[in-house]
């Protein structure tokens, strides 16, 4: 994105330099389950600048005091939590660098939700890069001017609040079978914390405890990364073991399961903003755009993608019977802009905004990158294809 640093960059690369690299992030905790790209992304401020305008203009609609009940239908009335939190503590924003009218790059917004990314691993990412690449002095991973320090700070303020580690665990459906586990152990070694599968969790009344170190420990907060969808697909004694999530127990939550589904693809139809695609509920189109080929059909309860209708119809439409379940998205282009030695990649941005204790409003922290050259974001549109997968982006300061 940065003509000269990516020329630069791309000239300097080795293969041994980039397999260093990966053999050194797969030596540290335990191996990547997923790709990780060759190269990061450098972000130039003028672009940088309407990504966070965007954020904030979607923080600005989340703090309004009738944003609670604007969202409240979007909770599943099965999947609600007791015990509302008043804010969510993370807010992750994806956009797609995309091509606009005047053939400009620009970032698109498309999804959003309230609840954790890769947010360690990011750290040990940058750590590791810096040990095997160079970077612009005046370009950082890190956003709204925090160091490696400040930020893992900031995390482990938002992740412990006031607990001790050993009474503050990271939840997950069978944490070590997921892809991004490494996440969950660079949590361990950086806050102390344990993840902990769903499965193992002991209630005594109104209280959760698990196994430490052969101990019944108390847990007192959850760094919540169950995705409730994900957990309908399980077998049944699993969603069993679940069922306590749903009851009326003494325990904090970062951040609290429901702001999953108020801060998502429910909240776009609320939203103005030229980095944002216009997006309507299914149910509030009143006449079918006679270009449908420009507009993408997303099912508002779904994960990782999946229901998503990319060349949409009205067949697609008119076969669809909880209309409220849906919204039309105006579709974006997305650039070939990251050059590479063959073809070029397309890029997806993810901005890591936390909410500190005390503070009005949430703030720019981090983010990562995805590179694709498949027709969509994902393993199973690059099989075979290199410089894609996960990264991060390098922005100017």
């Amino acid at each position: 994105m940065v003509k000269e640093l990516r020329e630069a960059f791309n000239k300097h690369f080795t293969q041994e330099k980039f397999n260093a690299f990966v053999s050194e992030l797969n030596s540290i905790h335990v191996p990547l389950q997923f790709r990780t790209a060759e190269t990061p992304i450098f972000v130039p401020k003028y672009f940088s600048n309407q990504i966070i305008s965007a954020c904030e203009s979607i923080v600005d609609v989340i703090m309004k005091p009738d944003f609670k009940e604007l969202t409240q239908n979007a909770i599943p009335k099965h999947l609600e939590v007791q015990h509302n939190d008043e804010r969510p503590d993370c807010i992750t924003f994806d956009f797609g660098v995309c091509l606009n009218g005047k053939n400009e790059l620009e970032p698109q917004l498309i999804e959003m939700q309230a609840f954790p990314s890769l947010f360690a691993f990011e750290v040990l990412l940058d750590d590791v890069y810096h040990k095997h690449f160079s970077t612009p002095a005046n370009y950082s991973s890190y956003l709204g001017n925090l160091t490696r320090e400040s930020y893992l700070e900031l995390l482990k303020n938002m992740i412990l609040k006031n607990h001790s580690p050993e009474n503050v665990i990271l939840l997950e459906i069978f944490p070590e079978k997921q892809k991004t586990n490494v996440d969950f152990y660079c949590t361990q070694q950086y806050l102390g914390i344990k993840p902990i599968c769903i499965t193992e969790l002991i209630q005594r009344g109104k209280q959760l405890y698990y196994i430490n170190n052969g101990k019944e420990t108390l847990i007192k907060r959850i760094y919540n990364r169950v995705i409730f969808d994900e957990l309908l697909q399980q077998e049944d004694w699993v969603q069993q073991k679940a069922k306590v999530l749903f009851e009326d127990i003494e325990v904090e939550w970062m951040p609290h399961p429901n702001w999953f589904y108020r801060i998502s693809k429910y909240t776009l139809p609320l939203i103005d903003h030229p980095n944002i695609p216009p997006t309507k509920y299914l149910s509030q189109v009143k006449q079918i755009p006679a270009d449908l080929e420009n507009y993408v059909l997303k099912p508002l309860f779904s994960f990782a993608g999946q229901g998503v209708v990319i060349d949409v119809t009205q067949a697609d439409i008119e076969k669809i019977t909880d209309p409220e379940n849906w919204i039309l998205q105006r579709k974006v282009t997305y650039a070939p802009a990251i050059e590479t030695p063959d073809e070029p990649a397309k890029a997806e941005i993810r901005i890591f905004y936390f909410w500190p204790e005390g503070k009005e409003r949430p703030v720019p922290a981090n983010n990562l990158v995805r590179l694709s050259k498949g027709k969509m974001i994902g393993v199973r549109y690059n099989k075979d294809k290199t410089w894609t997968g996960g990264t991060m982006g390098f922005f100017e300061r």
